[in-house]
């Protein structure tokens, strides 16, 4: 993953002393704590970012360690220890993403998840502030097979569009939440296994960040997230149509672990509009889980 890392989250003064060596742990002794995570629903970064947990003391972020996590899901570490003074006045939880190498001593704006202490224990999950706010679980999409950019008549499972026809007139086919600072959306479309992005988006009605794709045809493509697969056809019917939620600026050419709408492409039949489920109303497949200080 390749990322562009904005640091805009909290003033930081006394990150200077407290940390030097970010990620590393200090050694044990009367004075330290120890952190524990329970994690579930993270993904592998690649070479390029790690996950990163902080504290929220006295208003400030103080890291609590560096952490990866491999292609089954498994952290590279669970246990971390931080300073005693800053275990009694932890207030928040905050998991972000962070690049690999080259990082500046503070969070980026990718922050995933994030709970609240209670009796030193913090239930971490999206819908807290400091996260995302909200848990996705009023997204909701439609789309339509069509091949604007093409003339022929008999095309139209090389297109996907999410837009529906009201009237006579394409609206938006999407209802998302709108996304913090660093975070954007993402059409897909797999088949036969493989990803194939249709753009990057933060507004529904308007068009994404590649308009009707490369393998578009020589005609004009409406104002929404969508592509055309015409040059070389890519007949979409059997396929899956997914919405993600990516760091801004990933490369990636697999969907983020966040994907809130996802699910079969049809045969494009009258009236040709098909609905995506929505795959996150009841929270199975979020990151989420508890941190706890010791």
């Amino acid at each position: 993953m390749k990322a562009r890392y904005t640091k805009s989250f909290i003033a930081v003064s006394m990150l200077a002393t407290l940390m030097a060596g970010c990620g590393q742990n200090p050694p044990s002794s009367a004075n330290t704590r120890s952190l524990q995570l329970n994690l579930s629903n993270l993904d592998d970064l690649g070479a390029n970012a790690v996950y990163e947990g902080w504290v929220i003391t006295n208003g400030a972020p103080v890291s609590t360690g560096r952490f990866t996590v491999n292609s089954s899901g498994v952290l590279s570490q669970t246990q971390f220890t931080i300073p005693q003074a800053v275990a009694a006045a932890a207030t928040t939880f905050v998991l972000t993403i962070e690049p690999a190498l080259n990082d500046a001593p503070a969070p980026t704006d990718l922050h995933l998840v994030a709970g609240n202490f209670s009796a030193n224990v913090a239930n971490v999950n999206l819908n807290h502030p400091a996260a995302f706010g909200q848990n996705f679980s009023t997204a909701a999409g439609e789309f339509m097979l069509t091949t604007p950019t093409s003339a022929a008549t008999n095309d139209e499972d090389l297109g996907i569009w999410f837009l529906k026809m009201v009237n006579g007139s394409p609206v938006a086919g999407l209802t998302l939440p709108a996304l913090p600072t660093g975070w954007v959306y993402e059409g897909w479309v797999v088949v036969n296994g493989t990803p194939y992005t249709t753009g990057r988006f933060t507004d529904v009605m308007a068009a994404d960040s590649d308009g009707a794709g490369m393998r578009a045809g020589p005609l004009g493509s409406p104002p929404f997230p969508g592509q055309d697969f015409i040059t070389p056809p890519l007949s979409l019917v059997g396929g899956m149509a997914v919405i993600s939620v990516e760091p801004e600026n990933d490369n990636s050419p697999a969907p983020f672990l966040l994907k809130p709408l996802a699910g079969p492409i049809g045969a494009p039949l009258a009236p040709n509009v098909q609905m995506i489920p929505n795959t996150v109303g009841d929270g199975a497949t979020l990151p989420s889980g508890t941190v706890t200080i010791r």
